[in-house]
């Protein structure tokens, strides 16, 4: 049984086994496998990971293992949680796949189930195609809407973490008010008790993922936080009034704070965490700082889950070039966060969430 006090034992879906899913997977794998501190396992199709294996040409072994709890193989052995979907026959690479959505479906089925059993510390996800889990009868947006179905649990966000190079140790956490809408229905979602809301889940994330005082700023929509109403007024109507509502429940949040100068102040150390108000407020300020190093964390799930947060790159699957830094980069923060399993339960599990 994974216990944060052990070494983490982590699982890694390899995500559409005809994306580059199955080669970052087995890159990561491969690079940490001679260490003792921690256990990844790749989840996904055997037959998927030894194409993959053959496409980068990596000297690798490849054991198939059927337990959570299996001692390391080693330097240069990369364990395989075969759910034996797709057989001798894999999908051509590159090409939306029915089957590959199943498989793609499967993995995460199986390794949240061995999360929510308590006998892995976490999940680390690849990416996965939605016309192919959609052709396989998955009816959820993605990754996010099906790990809440299978955990219980209806209302979860994405906490982007960005390291700064030029702070060292500190993490900036990136939270979103809003995510998959179009602006438009983005802003008319956004209100004084939305708001207040999404800041509360915020702050107690931090707190959750281990920031005992955390520092909240709130980004602002408009340009220049509005200029009291000239360039707009959601700054005086919503976000304020929810930023003194949070703060009279004793939270540490600054803001409306600028968008264009909210997330430097976040880098150079002045908050934990910053509220983007809708996707690409946030996702553009985490990818120019670090493109490869940004990881996505789901939060609201009783189960810890790093992500990728790129796409299945079908332009490039099998050839061999796909650069696994990201993956690296989510499967490294699900160790440093592996600690922090039982503290993820209890807040966030059905009964208490609920």
């Amino acid at each position: 049984m994974a216990s944060p006090q052990s070494r983490p034992v982590l699982a890694l879906t390899v995500g559409d086994p005809v994306g580059i899913g199955p080669e970052i997977t087995l890159q990561t794998l491969a690079e940490f496998s001679g260490d003792d501190a921690h256990h990844g396992i790749a989840v996904g199709d055997l037959g998927a990971l030894e194409r993959a294996r053959e496409a980068l040409d990596l000297d690798v072994e490849l054991r198939p293992v059927a337990s959570w709890d299996t001692t390391p193989g080693g330097d240069g052995v990369v364990d395989v949680f075969d759910i034996g979907v797709l057989g001798d026959s894999l999908p051509d690479w590159g090409v939306v796949d029915e089957r590959a959505g199943r498989a793609a479906v499967t993995a995460i089925e199986v390794a949240t189930r061995a999360a929510l059993d308590n006998e892995i510390s976490g999940i680390v996800t690849g990416p996965i195609n939605k016309e192919a889990i959609w052709a396989a009868g998955s009816e959820h947006l993605g990754h996010t809407e099906m790990l809440g179905a299978l955990t219980g649990v209806t209302k979860q966000d994405t906490m982007f973490v960005v390291r700064n190079a030029h702070v060292p140790g500190h993490h900036l956490r990136i939270f979103f008010a809003t995510r998959h809408l179009s602006l438009r229905q983005a802003l008319d979602r956004i209100t004084r008790e939305t708001q207040l809301a999404s800041i509360v889940r915020a702050a107690t994330a931090l707190r959750v993922f281990g920031v005992t005082e955390p520092r909240l700023a709130v980004a602002a929509i408009n340009p220049h936080g509005g200029e009291n109403g000239a360039f707009g007024d959601e700054e005086i109507v919503h976000l304020a009034p929810a930023v003194e509502d949070a703060r009279a429940r004793g939270l540490d949040v600054a803001g409306p704070i600028p968008a264009d100068s909210v997330f430097h102040h976040g880098l150079v150390g002045r908050y934990d965490g910053i509220l983007s108000q809708y996707h690409d407020q946030g996702h553009i300020a985490a990818k120019t700082v670090d493109f490869d190093g940004t990881i996505s964390v789901t939060v609201g799930l009783p189960i810890l889950r790093t992500s990728v947060d790129h796409g299945t790159a079908f332009d490039i699957a099998g050839t061999g070039k796909a650069d696994h830094g990201t993956m690296r980069s989510a499967y490294l923060a699900a160790v440093e966060y592996s600690p922090f399993v039982d503290a993820i339960r209890a807040e966030y599990s059905p009964a208490v969430a609920g």
